[in-house]
């Protein structure tokens, strides 16, 4: 806690109403000035904003894209470029209820690596699968998910993320809007060529524990390190493997106390191969608790809580950090995180955490 200003202090005998008035503004501004405020804010979608991803350009980081779900029964994925300015020609439209999005690079069809970027349409139970950069749908209509399941919500997707392993397969990992406490809250599909240039799901195994207190949406994978992150709403994040092969034990659960609300949107800034950041959202405070992304000697799936920051961005459920460098604005890398004013805001990194010393990743 900072000490009040000496001129406040010297004046408390001779003006204590007044000392009273000046010492709330001065907490007030302070308030203020520590909140993170970003650098871009997106173009409005129609309706209700909820999850970004950000795909790289590969030759030139300056014209990457920003793709966000517009969570309605007449939704879509808007895509904007890093001023925020909506890129009409690849903006999907018509979609049912998307809710989270993710990217992946170089799934092969028909014999080419294609970028990917995957989204959970929740009214229709399916994947939707698009090619970037032109956002073309790759999926011959959508993929089924949770087949078989026929508990109330079992079907009605939410979160999606998507894992590369050292291989190349690449897999999704979905959530759905309720499921069972038995450690099979969410479900795993290989991604690959049906042989006719569009995607096909293979479903690899079920896992993850769930508290049943809320829901479980966000979901964040970390290729490098090969594990995954949900966020179980009211009761923490859990930590597992990624890789399928490496069984269904959880790691870890951390980020249990300290929370206003729900747990929500989780990113993972790099620093090197194997430290930085995991961020991960306290939605009803408008604030991001960031924890360590390495463990310690003792635990290597211990993460410490880092700092705590408050953002501009209200009620914010998805989010997504990029550690590498895009342009002249985001020169270590970049921030963003959804706000319910139908709206994503863009943050410099060196504006969430100071900058470090260690040499950034390379994608």
């Amino acid at each position: 806690m900072n000490y009040k200003p000496l001129l406040l202090l010297l004046g408390v005998v001779a003006c204590q109403t007044q000392q009273h008035t000046i010492q709330t503004t001065s907490t007030a501004d302070k308030s203020a000035a520590d909140v993170v405020k970003p650098v871009v804010i997106t173009d409005s979608v129609l309706h209700d904003t909820d999850d970004p991803a950000v795909w790289i350009n590969p030759g030139d980081p300056a014209k990457s894209l920003i793709v966000g779900t517009d969570k309605d029964k007449d939704g879509g994925l808007y895509v904007f470029d890093l001023n925020g300015k909506l890129q009409a020609d690849k903006t999907v439209r018509g979609l049912q209820r998307p809710d989270n999005v993710d990217i992946e690079y170089g799934l092969m069809l028909n014999g080419k690596p294609t970028d990917i970027a995957v989204a959970t349409e929740r009214l229709t139970h399916k994947l939707r699968i698009y090619s970037l950069p032109d956002m073309k749908p790759i999926d011959k209509g959508g993929l089924d998910m949770f087949v078989g399941e026929t508990g109330t919500d079992y079907r009605d997707l939410m979160g999606i993320s998507l894992y590369k392993n050292k291989a190349g397969v690449i897999y999704a990992i979905v959530g759905r809007k309720n499921g069972p406490t038995d450690g099979s809250y969410l479900w795993q599909y290989r991604l690959d060529d049906d042989g006719m240039g569009a995607v096909q799901a293979t479903l690899v195994r079920k896992f993850g524990q769930y508290s049943g207190l809320k829901e479980i949406e966000s979901i964040a994978v970390d290729d490098q390190l090969g594990y995954v992150y949900y966020s179980d709403e009211g009761k923490g994040v859990h930590q597992y493997y990624a890789d399928p092969e490496k069984g269904n034990q959880e790691l870890a659960l951390f980020a249990t106390t300290g929370f206003t609300e729900d747990h929500e949107g989780i990113s993972i800034y790099n620093l090197t191969d194997s430290t930085g950041y995991i961020l991960v959202s306290d939605q009803g405070a408008n604030k991001f608790h960031i924890f360590t992304r390495e463990g310690t000697a003792q635990n290597p799936f211990e993460h410490a809580l880092v700092k705590v920051v408050t953002v501009k961005a209200a009620q914010s459920d998805g989010s997504e950090t990029i550690s590498v460098p895009l342009n002249g604005q985001f020169q270590y890398g970049l921030f963003i995180a959804m706000s319910d004013d139908r709206t994503f805001h863009l943050y410099r990194w060196e504006d969430i955490m100071p900058l470090s010393n260690r040499p950034l990743t390379n994608r």
